[in-house]
């Protein structure tokens, strides 16, 4: 299927056979993801939490260029409903190969006004939600002597961000995750990475206090969400196999380290 967009992933075959679970699929990046790793011959399990209509459009728009795809609706911030539908991916095709941490939720309070249950609105999505998609995901991966883990982060996990402590939080230990994964799961064969997105081209980031000018980006202009799913690509793909551990900014060069 040809695509013009800056950095959508090319058409090929290097995930033939496997099987990935992205979650947040429906829309934006978590949509971009799904459709990067269907064209590089993968079938992928569209997970949603709400957006049932988004997600069967996304799996549909996967089948209809050739590839496997289906959608498994489960809130990743609980623990039943994750084991279930890592089960229902396994009865489906037959295992699991690669895991897209992509859902979050985002939104903006100041910290004197922010309530626990709004703190752990967000983090239970983000940190418990990859603890148990990737205790879920695990077995299956180990069993298949290898696999590939990318969670997405984001420039605030490190830089932190007015008005976003609960993301800031979230996205830094979900960092902080990602690199003693890294080196627990390396002697099976699994690579753990994090791609952080940087100021995006998407409706969800349109008028958010915390966005820089396009002018601030040394490339000049937004990203879009199939660059970041290109990296994604990447580093599940044999080539990346050694790449692991790693934290890399897909942002136009506005955070240099």
């Amino acid at each position: 299927m040809a695509n013009s967009t800056p950095g959508a992933a090319a058409p090929g075959n290097e995930l033939a056979g496997k099987v990935a679970l992205v979650t947040g699929a429906s829309r934006n990046i978590g949509r971009a993801i799904a459709l990067a790793l269907a064209a590089g011959g993968a079938a992928v399990a569209v997970n949603a939490r709400a957006s049932r209509d988004d997600a069967e459009k996304v799996a549909l728009e996967i089948r209809e260029a050739g590839g496997k795809a289906a959608v498994f609706m489960a809130d990743i911030a609980d623990a039943g409903a994750v084991n279930k539908m890592v089960e229902g991916i396994i009865q489906k095709f037959g295992r699991v190969d690669i895991l897209v941490l992509n859902a979050s939720v985002r939104k903006e309070t100041p910290f004197i006004d922010m309530s626990y249950e709004e703190w752990r609105s967000l983090t239970s999505v983000t940190l418990d939600g990859a603890f148990f998609c990737t205790k879920a995901c695990l077995p299956s991966m180990i069993k298949a002597g290898g696999g590939g883990i990318v969670t997405i982060g984001g420039m605030t996990a490190l830089s932190g961000a007015k008005r976003r402590v609960h993301g800031s939080v979230g996205k830094h230990g979900l960092w902080g995750m990602t690199r003693a994964l890294a080196k627990e799961l390396g002697e099976h064969g699994i690579n753990v990475n994090c791609v952080a997105p940087g100021q995006m081209n998407t409706p969800r980031e349109a008028g958010r206090s915390v966005r820089a000018d396009a002018a601030n980006v040394p490339m000049g202009r937004r990203v879009e969400p199939e660059e970041v799913a290109g990296a994604v690509r990447y580093l599940c793909a044999p080539a990346a196999r050694m790449v692991s551990g790693q934290l890399i900014y897909v942002d136009g060069g506005q955070q240099m380290f």
